[in-house]
């Protein structure tokens, strides 16, 4: 992460990130479970985001809206996200803007289904968004909410 760090040892972006969750949390907790409020919340994320990061934050958005209708649209830190009927998200994208990095990721969070054995992956660094990395997230999407 690229940033300087201030005196709680959080980067400005940290700090903003943190800031942005609080009144995130606000927010949702007056629109309650509001499947409309949450969609509305995730396209105005993603309205803001620009090249990769917004294509890939569409793309998931697609994905997701046609893989698990039943997922409800939230925002995460200011991410696009998708939860599950507690409320608890099950996957969402980190675009590389917000943090300076140098991809975006795609992650999948602890009511995700993909365990396997003792070891599995839960991020997923994504450089582009292609029909192979649609596959693969479709696939992954499916395999969380069964």
């Amino acid at each position: 992460m690229a940033g300087k760090t201030t005196s709680d040892g959080l980067t400005e972006e940290e700090r903003e990130a943190v800031k942005a969750r609080a009144k995130e949390l606000r927010a949702q907790a007056k629109a309650g479970k509001s499947r409309e409020a949450g969609t509305k919340q995730v396209l105005e994320a993603i309205a803001k985001l620009d090249g990769t990061d917004k294509a890939i934050a569409e793309g998931l958005h697609k994905v997701v809206s046609a893989t698990a209708p039943d997922l409800v649209p939230k925002t995460f830190y200011g991410f696009p996200a998708y939860a599950n009927a507690d409320g608890k998200v099950v996957v969402f994208t980190q675009p590389a803007s917000k943090f300076k990095t140098r991809y975006a990721t795609v992650n999948f969070d602890e009511p995700a289904h993909l365990d396997d054995g003792d070891f599995w992956p839960t991020g997923f660094a994504v450089l582009k968004w292609t029909p192979a990395v649609e596959k693969k997230i479709t696939e992954l999407v499916a395999t969380a909410v069964a």
